[in-house]
């Protein structure tokens, strides 16, 4: 039986009574936002409140908790800024924190919600609510009348030069851009978190990592309008397990070859472990733009996969080349080597359900396919694809391998 509103809310304000009760048994000190001014009406800014509590939390010498209680928060662009006095800040949130309403308050960052320079930090719980609908219709909009003005929009939730974080529990939902960022951070944790957003939400990446080392993402729950997870260049040493992806446009690693500035842009050492896709335009796509640009990907393994109606379930394009602009006649310079692929099953929506469409002044070397089974359509048999790689099989491979 569905529980009434009211009981819901005293459920909620239990929680966080019994939360703020643990924390000052524990001897944590507790900032509580509403303590500082914070309304939880969903109307009024508590933008300086929040600040407020978390500069009186970072100061403290002792274990310190920022406190969000249930209710509804109107937070603007607010960033978080370390380094703290301790390496033991929560920010605890048992309520929801709402965005602005509209679009281009976020003009001057592009970000909502910003953890910067801090080490030890532990977020838990709260949902996240972007309200990035107006500004998707705008884009919509743009793309059937140029001349329309949009901006490019605010991620929800970053971590930014960051060390030993984790965000626990917490809940992104209808983000204006990406929903949660991990850069040029290190050691940081995302677990049970969910992402939430129509599927026709434009550039809402569940998860985005770049330029880090040491991230893991675990028993995650993404359904959103772009690639669930996105691995962006700069990043090394990355774990990925118990990640459920649909709609959305697959785990990503790229685009590469951008020219985003370093001198070789490179991923390594990336696993993605027991993976389900339901519906995604992609299950595991590697992308590299078509320029001369250096870099390399290499070291890694997706092992352990269901897809269900996935439309490229395994795909590696280096001839990414969007609009053709700059791009369309010129061979990738990053180096793809040493992928596995392991234990994928499930069904395409689309006759060719593996793709190697690899440079041909770097072929793709070390792909190896081992008990992969992927359908088209059910029960019909699919096919391979295979441009400039070299690889091997193991095991029982479907669609019958082109390498």
């Amino acid at each position: 039986m569905a529980m009434t509103k009211p009981v819901l809310s005293l459920l909620a304000h239990l929680h966080a009574a019994l939360l703020l009760l643990l924390l000052s048994g524990a001897g944590a000190a507790v900032y509580d936002v509403t303590r500082y001014g914070a309304r939880p009406d969903g109307v009024t800014d508590s933008t300086l409140p929040f600040l407020r509590a978390w500069a009186d939390a970072c100061r403290s010498p002792h274990q310190a908790t920022v406190l969000v209680p249930p209710g509804m928060f109107l937070v603007g662009s607010a960033t978080f800024t370390g380094p703290c006095a301790t390496h033991a800040v929560t920010f605890s949130i048992a309520g929801t924190l709402v965005a602005p309403t509209g679009y281009g308050w976020d003009a001057t960052t592009g970000r909502w919600i910003t953890f910067e320079s801090v080490e030890g930090l532990t977020v838990s719980g709260g949902i996240l609510d972007g309200r990035g609908a107006s500004l998707w219709s705008c884009k919509r909009q743009q793309q059937q009348q140029p001349h329309v003005h949009c901006p490019t929009g605010a991620s929800s939730l970053t971590i930014s030069n960051s060390r030993d974080v984790v965000v626990d529990g917490t809940r992104s939902t209808n983000s204006e851009l990406f929903h949660m960022v991990v850069l040029q951070s290190h050691g940081v944790t995302l677990q049970q978190v969910t992402v939430d957003a129509p599927e026709d939400s434009p550039n809402t990446d569940g998860i985005h990592v770049h330029m880090s080392s040491n991230v893991a993402v675990s028993n995650a729950d993404i359904r959103t309008g772009d690639d669930c997870v996105s691995i962006g260049p700069g990043n090394s040493n990355l774990w990925i397990e118990r990640v459920s992806c649909g709609p959305g446009h697959g785990i990503s690693i790229g685009s590469l070859g951008q020219q985003q500035g370093m001198a070789v842009e490179a991923v390594r050492n990336v696993t993605v472990k027991t993976t389900w896709f339901t519906g995604t335009t992609n299950g595991f796509r590697i992308k590299t733009w078509g320029t001369s640009k250096r870099g390399l990907i290499s070291g890694i393994t997706f092992v352990d996969s269901t897809m269900i109606g996935v439309h490229n379930p395994i795909i590696i394009d280096q001839n990414y080349c969007p609009g053709k602009k700059l791009c369309s006649d010129q061979s990738s310079g990053i180096k793809i080597s040493q992928v596995r692929y392991i234990d994928i099953r499930g069904w395409s929506m689309t006759p060719v359900a593996v793709t190697f469409n690899c440079s041909r002044s770097n072929p793709c070397s070390g792909i190896s396919l081992q008990n992969v089974r992927l359908m088209y359509e059910g029960m019909r048999l699919a096919k391979s694809s295979c441009r400039n790689v070299k690889g091997r099989t193991a095991g029982l491979v479907v669609p019958p391998s082109c390498l």
